[in-house]
């Protein structure tokens, strides 16, 4: 068994693994990552954000043409299977592999393909799919394995009538009917998709509103346009059983309700991927949902084991995950950018997307801030007119005196950059972070940032 030594030892090349391994690489130290797939980019790029995001993206695209007037001069409304909408997906991650292999070869950060375990806190052993077991010695080990979805005991995963957010990328048929149990950012996202190639999609949602940690005005908007476009909500619902047969699912719930359709895609909950690392080895413990505890420097118990990404918890984003992965390496070396992540912009990519920063109404409220909201719908916006996307709305919600901005929230299409601008204005020091620089700044006409200036306008005609 070969041994050998580094710097820094990464397990992962999801955006955690590969921002920490980036960012040591940067500083000069020898590094390794270690990847439990045949290739780079975790289930980000091969199983969650990157195909799910090209697949909304390409039934977007289907529902704009089959919409649009124009197009109906040159034919019917055309449908597509799932498999073949799928097939652009794909394209989009072969690309994504190319370009990550190349960074990290550039960067010459050594790559084993294999599951590695922890024999001791310095040292990784790697099971290697090509050379057999090697063993990585390191004065430091980040760990960044990501996370995966739950999967309930009683449910057969096995069947091929029942999917989780993994399996549902080979799905090679369009079901006419899906149940999807979990209504949290995957279930609503899957939820558009499914409806927007006219599956007929039933959402349960085991809480009492959809996604509660957004804005009441945004959800409720949500909620609307699920619902418009054929998906049927049920609220404070839990399942008892899972019955299945050749032809479809049956899930019995605990109202004593039952639910039948062709196939059942069951997406309530994460956890994340720490089971197989021998972590008693080094005498470190996950949580029941495989997490890690991590300090505000993303060290975890042990002194020289970090941990970042989806493997600790919130926020469980990629956008997230890769800056704490960078600063993971700032903080092992004392390099610039060691800061803890605390605040992240929303993203969630239903149609019409979302996105927010900052504090919503119902915070504010219990919180007694005296705060105003200004408004600007797209259907208003000349951008929006041009391009046929008028479902949605931007809001600002300001200080009434100081006009410090203290929350952006953005409902349609494009909403995940839009929110960018409201982002930058206010991580601004002290007076700068205010409502004035909407007012006061001349933007692109037209385009989808003048809804800033709309927005302010509105909300600043409120103020007496």
């Amino acid at each position: 068994m070969t041994t050998r030594h580094y710097d820094v030892v990464v397990l992962g090349t999801g955006p955690a693994g590969e921002g920490a391994a980036m960012n040591a690489a940067k500083a000069g130290k020898k590094v390794a990552v270690v990847e439990a797939s045949p290739q780079v980019g975790g289930s980000c790029t091969h199983l969650g954000t990157i195909p799910s995001k090209a697949l909304r993206h390409a039934v977007k695209e289907i529902i704009a043409f089959n919409t649009n007037p124009m197009f109906r001069d040159i034919g019917e409304p055309r449908w597509f299977s799932f498999p073949k909408v799928l097939d652009r997906a794909n394209k989009v991650i072969d690309k994504q592999v190319m370009g990550r292999t190349e960074y990290y070869a550039r960067n010459r950060i050594d790559i084993y393909f294999g599951r590695g375990k922890f024999k001791d806190a310095n040292t990784i052993e790697v099971n290697t799919y090509e050379r057999g077991p090697e063993l990585l010695v390191a004065e430091k080990v980040v760990i960044a394995t990501g996370s995966r979805p739950y999967r309930p005991a009683n449910i057969d995963f096995t069947h091929p009538r029942i999917y989780c957010s993994d399996t549902i990328l080979s799905l090679s048929h369009t079901p006419r009917s899906l149940i999807i149990y979990g209504a949290g950012v995957i279930g609503c996202e899957y939820a558009s998709i499914f409806c927007g190639l006219g599956v007929r999609v039933e959402l349960i949602n085991p809480g009492k509103k959809l996604l509660s940690f957004l804005d009441d005005e945004i959800t409720d908007a949500l909620s609307y346009h699920l619902r418009d476009g054929g998906v049927l909500i049920r609220h404070n619902e839990t399942y008892e059983s899972v019955e299945t047969t050749e032809r479809g699912v049956v899930m019995n719930m605990a109202s004593g309700k039952k639910l039948r359709a062709d196939a059942l895609l069951f997406c309530n909950g994460r956890s994340g991927n720490t089971d197989s690392l021998g972590l008693d080895s080094i005498g470190l413990e996950a949580n029941g949902r495989g997490q890690l505890a991590v300090n505000d420097t993303y060290q975890t118990q042990v002194e020289n084991v970090y941990a970042a990404g989806d493997v600790i918890g919130w926020p469980s984003l990629a956008s997230a995950a890769y800056d704490q992965g960078r600063a993971v390496a700032a903080n092992m070396f004392g390099i610039q950018g060691g800061h803890f992540i605390s605040e992240v912009p929303t993203g969630i990519y239903t149609i019409p997307e979302i996105s927010s920063i900052g504090k919503t109404e119902a915070e504010l409220t219990a919180e007694k801030v005296s705060y105003e909201v200004g408004r600007a719908f797209f259907k208003n916006t000349a951008r929006a007119q041009i391009t046929g996307e008028a479902v949605g709305m931007l809001k600002i919600l300001f200080h009434r005196e100081s006009l410090e901005i203290l929350g952006i929230h953005c409902f349609g299409d494009q909403a995940s950059e839009i929110v960018h601008i409201g982002q930058a204005i206010m991580k601004q020091p002290g007076e700068q972070n205010s409502l004035k620089y909407f007012l006061n700044t001349t933007f692109n006409y037209p385009t989808m940032a003048e809804a800033y200036r709309v927005a302010a306008l509105n909300g600043f005609n409120r103020v007496f």
